[in-house]
């Protein structure tokens, strides 16, 4: 796990990779590598989440392609090596589900993308596949544009998330970075 240092200093097309496992948005990863150097994980993680809120929604659907739909257990094409692993570990609560509750998540991801044009994007890290079949649920009552922006704060918890995940909390000198 590099440190915030080692991310700053990295060559673009290094940072752009690593950065690109966090968040799929090409304008986003973009903005992030030409910010460096951040110097310090508050830094990073506020530049990340001011330049996420800033992106319009194309940007967003964008990220959302570059995730799996929830339970399925093969990689979205777009995304990175690092993001599939992320992914896998994020959903975990599905793993365990018994089929039922699989093929009802299946169901409600395809009636999703069907009501709303992207996948149902939502922060699984912790969740049970019955929680997260019931908040499917819940959110096919929204409008598309409030349902947009409840997936974008969604997309938005994860890539933070990732981005913590992403860097250590200390250099190789062991000060606090």
């Amino acid at each position: 796990m590099p440190t915030v240092g080692e991310l700053d200093a990295v060559s673009e097309t290094q940072a752009t990779e690593m950065l690109r496992s966090c968040c799929g948005s090409s304008r986003w990863v973009a903005a992030m590598v030409s910010r460096r150097p951040f110097g310090t994980r508050d830094a990073l993680l506020a530049t990340a989440d001011a330049l996420w809120r800033g992106l319009s929604p194309a940007d967003w659907q964008e990220a959302f392609r570059h995730h799996p739909r929830i339970g399925d257990q093969r990689r979205a094409p777009a995304q990175t090596e690092q993001g599939a692993i992320w992914s896998n570990r994020e959903q975990a609560g599905v793993r365990h589900a018994d089929a039922t509750v699989r093929q009802m998540l299946a169901a409600v991801n395809q009636e999703y993308e069907e009501r709303f044009g992207w996948i149902y994007i939502v922060n699984a890290s912790g969740k049970t596949a019955d929680q997260l079949l019931t908040l499917a649920r819940q959110r096919m009552e929204n409008g598309p544009d409030t349902e947009l922006r409840v997936a974008a704060g969604e997309h938005e918890q994860i890539m933070l998330n990732r981005l913590d995940k992403l860097v250590s909390d200390t250099d190789p000198g062991g000060s606090v970075s």
